[in-house]
């Protein structure tokens, strides 16, 4: 199994949870890819390139991290579950607001998790909230952009930087792909003292080793 991340200090914190779940360490490996999507597409396009060309293909993977939670959707600590995965500033502007890329005729702006793997990983984690995560390429910052994604996607549940672009990577792949994330913090005005990535870490790590126990 695959497990990318971000940056450096998630993927510590879901080796620490890999550590302790009893499962063999060689047969997980996690690895951050960068922030933004397209560095995680690039990144984990690359991981599962690699290992097909070894003969050692991998057979899932997990885009895991911290994420912001839409407020009476998801709180700070929370797990959230993928059951799609959505680009949702992948489109155009107009003057009836926004077109996601799939009405414009160039493909799809939305991913399905593999439903085997959102079956096991409720199983394994059921306190979990299974709904729509957003990838975006610029972090929400304001009640009113926060308010407008939460009309557009009823079934948000967070928001995040990579997962699209690893399910990118991991479709053009056929390996099965669902987004795993910790709550950090609520979506909307910029606020590092609501932050809590304390708790979000160590949420990952329980997570991590739900997932793979």
């Amino acid at each position: 199994m695959l497990i990318v991340t971000a940056v450096a200090a998630e993927a510590a914190a879901v080796q620490a949870g890999v550590e302790t779940s009893g499962t063999d360490p060689a047969t997980v490996v996690v690895a951050p890819v960068g922030v933004g999507p397209a560095a995680a597409a690039a990144g984990t396009a690359r991981l599962l390139t690699l290992a097909e060309a070894a003969g050692t293909p991998y057979r899932a993977v997990i885009s895991a991290g911290i994420a912001g939670g839409f407020p009476g959707r998801a709180a700070v600590g929370a797990t959230v579950l993928g059951a799609r995965t959505i680009a949702a500033d992948l489109g155009a502007e107009s003057p009836d607001g926004f077109l996601p890329v799939d009405q414009l005729g160039f493909g799809s702006n939305l991913i399905e998790a593999d439903p085997a793997l959102l079956k096991a990983l409720t199983a394994a984690r059921p306190t979990a909230i299974v709904g729509d995560i957003l990838t975006l390429a610029t972090v929400t910052g304001t009640n009113q952009t926060a308010a407008t994604l939460q009309a557009r996607h009823p079934l948000a549940v967070a928001e995040a930087m990579e997962g699209y672009g690893v399910a990118c990577a991991a479709l053009l792949a056929g390996v099965p792909f669902i987004e795993l994330r910790t709550i950090s913090n609520p979506i909307g005005p910029r606020d590092r003292a609501a932050w809590r990535l304390r708790e979000a870490f160590s949420a990952l790590s329980e997570a991590a080793a739900a997932a793979c126990g």
